[in-house]
């Protein structure tokens, strides 16, 4: 086989999905699919064995997860580019799978061609995104930098988060239920929202407040 051709597995623990991936790949002749797995604990034992110049990668797996997967896979053999394909496209997926390593991140929706000159460009170490990912990571860097929340101020909006009123979080927190509504106020203020239901979203979504709730 001649020495340009690019070795790539395919991860993915749907059979369906990660078949069409194959089947879409089978008539590049610069790409040879050496491997596949269904699961992100799979994908880092195949690359060990196989070496893969290219690994493309879903996100939600069981058992190993594709950013658990893409660190792992990474601090085994730097030289396999990581390459994320999955439907998934939020701010927290792109983020872990950025901060894992990846190389690169696309969408489901990617032609043939595209995919194809993806894997070529992971392969020669050039950052790949699908223009929606890369508008969204562009938007959040230009987004100012989230003020902080203090102990207390997390406290409060916990409690908000489990449903509980000013009174209650008052009683739990062991505070006057005017000082939980100026806590909240300073909340709000903070997160730029003007309720409690939106306050405890964005604080989720900037990673203010524990996902348990």
């Amino acid at each position: 086989m001649a020495d340009d051709v690019l070795r790539v597995i395919v991860v993915d623990d749907h059979t369906v999905m990660r078949a069409g991936v194959i089947a879409l790949l089978a008539s590049e002749p610069a790409i040879d699919i050496v491997g596949e797995a269904g699961d992100g604990r799979a994908a880092v034992e195949l690359v060990e064995r196989l070496e893969p110049d290219v690994a493309l990668i879903d996100l939600r797996m069981p058992v190993l997860d594709g950013a658990s997967a893409t660190a792992e896979i990474l601090a085994r053999r730097p030289r396999t580019r990581v390459l994320i394909l999955t439907t998934y496209d939020t701010d927290a997926e792109i983020e872990r799978a950025v901060e894992a390593g990846a190389i690169g991140y696309l969408l489901k929706d990617t032609t043939r061609d595209q995919l194809v000159d993806a894997i070529r460009s992971a392969a020669r170490g050039e950052t790949v995104l699908a223009p929606r990912v890369a508008e969204r990571l562009v938007a959040r860097m230009r987004r100012p930098a989230p003020a902080a929340l203090t102990a207390r101020e997390v406290d409060v909006l916990s409690a908000v988060a489990d449903g509980l009123s000013n009174v209650e979080i008052g009683r739990r927190l062991v505070i006057a239920e005017a000082t939980v509504k100026t806590h909240l106020l300073r909340i709000f203020a903070k997160l730029d929202v003007s309720d409690r239901t939106h306050a405890v979203v964005v604080a989720l979504d900037r990673g203010l407040l524990d996902r348990r709730h």
